[in-house]
């Protein structure tokens, strides 16, 4: 069984600001995190790790991007 995505249109205004973001950069919003977003407190502390990661310079962009396609891997996910 799948869980469905949440429909973010009536979420508050952080979750549809990160899929307005994802939207206008990939055309989609990404599946996983409309899942986070069934559960805003999960939702926003994964957006809050992502932001920390990326602004604390401890990981390259290049290496991000590589392990965010090898996670999407081992999910079976398409990246």
């Amino acid at each position: 069984m799948r869980i469905t995505g949440n429909d973010y249109s009536s979420d508050d205004g952080d979750v549809t600001e990160v899929f307005r973001q994802q939207i206008a950069r990939w055309g989609t919003t990404l599946k996983p995190y409309e899942v986070y977003a069934r559960r805003p407190s999960i939702f926003k502390a994964v957006v809050g790790m992502w932001d920390g990661l990326k602004t604390s310079g401890l990981l390259d962009g290049k290496l991000r991007a590589l392990i965010n396609r090898r996670v999407a891997v081992l999910n079976g996910c398409v990246f």
